[in-house]
């Protein structure tokens, strides 16, 4: 079971109202008759036609160019062995999720009830016209060499075992990086493998081809070392049976240099680890415990380079950064196959990237100041956004400069913003951002936790990292809860300020009567207010007791904000607050505002608006592109909200000359930036396409956000509040348990950015 995880949570989410993780959309309109009879009969016959006098027109009118099989037998299925087929099913499907959001690639999962080899690549072969690739997966060896090897012999399309390969290829770059931080030649550093199966044969192969002599290359298996005496090899191992008299993994690792681990966890001590050379590189790679923990390693050596499969250390050794943008590179020149060109071109490319300046984004996903090319950054970040126009440019000329590419890239400017474009991914904004609050979680108070859906979402963000939570409600029904859900939060902070001596009561109360005494507040109004959790927990977050603040999930959004409003904010007298939607569209995320609290905006507050959304966006590290909205294009149509918004944009640009804005525009000139270039040339906005949307009052955007949720299956986070002086956000009742912790996640995102009160 996935650590940190609950099995019914991981069964629940596989199940869900749409069993599985995949599906089939169509990318054609087929609303009309005359759409379906282009579509299928009668007019679908003249594609077929043209592919039939022309094979390769299959890549012009079918999605064969950017479809991938993900095939198995199942008898290798992670760590869990030989399964069989149909239990493999939920991890081709993830390897399908995988392809589709890193590298925007389709694809089919095929589980095939054999373990025949021959069976099995009869059975691809027939099948293969279907795809662009074959991606092998979770086929035990010997037989996966056997298979991959007749199948790239045999078809004329990419073919690629990612369990041999994509290890092999992540862990080549690392071990590049890794010699030259330490100053070592390849060619004279002795290597040690422990395991011998398809990943570890793979990457001792592709060590050798990076200029590691054969003579100091060292493989053990479950019997020890790889020798030549030995009898039982099979025919891949025999390559690797050296003529020496080392018999043990503790006597092969004593002066190595290198040690690569693709075996099983803590198989490796802290004395095995100081008989090696000096500055050792060791890759324990071993999951979900790897060969040496990264902790017993460290103490052990001081000039140690590390690095395991976990995402809590450095120098994560993930597939991921290899074979979605390897099959990419491949797809799009439509090469015959992925050789060793490829993927030694993957490996440089890897290597290269580690040692560019990385991208603030990367830093703030993963709570890094200064992420830099060293001992603890021999490899990309699993996230860096550069990776699919860094990877799969580089294996696309390979392809081209080694004779198999059919479809040579000619334009390599043009390539590069297409594959750009392949990144507006509505989940990889969510990824970001709770990999960024997982970096540095912080204390959230959680209002209404005595319900289900806040309980659970405080679980997910406890369990995962995200934040520290901080239950507020009622003690005896959370307890109710945690039981009968089995949430496991007893060790979590519990306040309920109906409680007769609840924590800080009474200096709440005395801070808030200081705040509020001349608008109306008694001692004894300020006393009674704090035992309601509304606005407790607000007081939590001024008074520093608390980080940040969410609340609204089973409360009017109106009644919930109110006291938000009172103890929180805004920031300054000439700052406005506003509720802000981010929408996660495929172009990326899209910023609303505003959607929840000011009715009949002025041009002034408008200005303001615009003025705290942009720094919102700003600490997320995008780029803000405003479209200020309206029922008329820059002055086509006189009326007090043309006129409140053109009136609005002049205030922005005399306060903000930098923030790149326009207006006042309609939502499709906003939304279709050729449209806008082809019509309104002259608009700052052309090149430049808006992220960030201003309605002219709160009716317009409300609607907006609710029919793009409802009708085109958009997903919302928020809404969250901006231009408040302290981090809280009010959820829309009836929140799902994603949606709070989507939320929660900016909050603490939001706490991160701001620093410490």
């Amino acid at each position: 079971m996935a650590k940190n995880i609950r099995k019914q949570d991981i069964l629940d989410y596989h199940e869900g109202s749409r069993p599985g993780k995949i599906e089939v959309i169509p990318t054609k309109p087929s609303n009309s008759q005359r759409d379906l009879s282009i579509a299928y009969s009668p007019g679908v016959a003249e594609p077929c036609l043209e592919i039939a006098a022309n094979p390769q027109d299959a890549y012009r009118y079918t999605a064969k160019g950017n479809l991938v099989a993900v095939i198995t037998n199942g008898t290798a299925v992670l760590g869990l062995g030989d399964i069989g087929p149909l239990a493999s099913k939920p991890v081709m499907e993830g390897k399908g999720v995988l392809f589709k959001i890193f590298a925007d690639i389709d694809t089919f999962d095929l589980e095939l009830d054999t373990k025949d080899p021959d069976k099995f690549i009869e059975t691809v072969k027939i099948l293969a016209p279907t795809f662009g690739g074959i991606n092998l997966e979770d086929i035990s060896a010997p037989d996966c060499f056997y298979i991959e090897q007749r199948l790239r012999e045999e078809l004329d399309i990419p073919v690629m075992h990612d369990d041999q390969h994509g290890t092999a290829i992540i862990t080549g770059a690392a071990l590049l990086n890794g010699l030259e931080v330490v100053k070592k030649k390849i060619g004279k550093v002795k290597v040690v493998f422990n395991g011998a199966g398809a990943s570890a044969i793979s990457c001792a192969t592709l060590y050798l081809s990076l200029g590691v002599k054969p003579e100091n290359l060292i493989v053990c298996d479950s019997k020890g070392v790889i020798h030549a005496d030995r009898t039982d090899l099979t025919a891949e191992k025999k390559r690797f049976a050296r003529a020496t008299k080392l018999r043990t993994l503790e006597e092969a690792l004593k002066d190595a240099d290198v040690f690569v681990g693709l075996s099983k966890g803590n198989i490796l001590n802290a004395d095995m680890v100081r008989s090696m050379g000096k500055n050792p590189i060791v890759f324990a790679l071993a999951n979900p415990d790897p060969e040496i923990d990264y902790a017993t390693a460290m103490e052990a050596r001081k000039d140690i380079i590390m690095a395991t499969g976990r995402s809590d250390n450095p120098n994560q050794v993930n597939n991921v950064l290899g074979f979605p943008f390897i099959f990419r590179g491949a797809l799009d020149v439509r090469a015959t196959k992925i050789n060793e060109a490829m993927k030694l071109a993957a490996v440089h490319a890897i290597a290269g990237l580690a040692k560019e300046s990385v991208p603030e984004v990367v830093n703030l996903a993963y709570g890094e100041r200064n992420l830099a090319f060293g001992p603890t950054y021999l490899i990309p970040k699993p996230f860096d956004p550069r990776l699919i126009y860094t990877v799969a440019p580089a294996i696309a000329r390979a392809a081209m400069e080694s004779g198999v590419a059919q479809k040579p890239i000619t334009d390599w400017h043009a390539y590069e913003e297409q594959l750009r474009n392949r990144l507006g991914r509505d989940d990889k904004f969510v990824r970001l951002m709770v990999q960024k609050a997982r970096s540095a979680p912080k204390r959230l108070a959680f209002n209404e936790a005595d319900t289900y859906r806040v309980l659970k979402a405080a679980q997910i963000c406890y369990e995962e990292g995200i934040a520290e939570p901080i239950l507020l409600g009622d003690p005896e029904r959370i307890a109710q809860l945690n039981e009968e859900y089995h949430l496991g939060l007893e060790s979590l902070a519990i306040v309920d300020p109906r409680m007769p001596k609840a924590p800080n009561s009474e200096a709440y109360a005395a801070a808030y009567y200081k705040d509020r005494q001349r608008r109306g507040i008694s001692q004894e109004e300020a006393r009674r207010l704090m035992r309601n959790r509304d606005f407790y927990g607000p007081m939590m977050v001024k008074q520093g007791h608390a980080d940040a603040y969410i609340t609204g999930s089973t409360t009017k959004y109106s009644r919930a904000v109110k006291p938000v409003m009172e103890i929180l904010g805004p920031k300054g007298p000439n700052t406005r607050v506003a509720g802000m939607y981010v929408m996660l569209t495929k172009r990326g995320p899209m910023f609303f505002a505003d959607t929840t609290l000011n009715e009949d905006p002025t041009a002034e507050h408008l200005a303001q608006i615009v003025t705290v959304v942009s720094q919102s966006v700003k600490r997320m590290n995008i780029v803000p592109k405003v479209a200020l909205l309206s029922f008329s294009n820059f002055g086509s149509h006189r009326g007090v909200l043309p006129t409140k918004m053109r009136k609005a944009l002049d205030l922005i640009r005399e306060r903000m000359p930098d923030l790149i804005i326009d207006g006042e525009m309609q939502a499709n000139f906003a939304v279709d930036n050729a449209l806008l270039k082809e019509m309104f040339p002259f608009s700052d906005l052309v090149d430049n396409a808006p992220n960030v949307f201003i309605f002219p009052g709160l009716a317009s955007g409300n609607i907006s956000y609710k029919l793009l949720q409802s009708l085109a299956g958009m997903e919302a986070i928020g809404p969250l509040l901006t231009g408040l002086e302290y981090p809280a956000h009010v959820l829309q009742m009836g929140s799902s348990v994603r949606e709070i912790v989507n939320t929660a996640a900016m909050a603490v995102v939001d706490a991160q950015t701001r620093g410490k009160k």
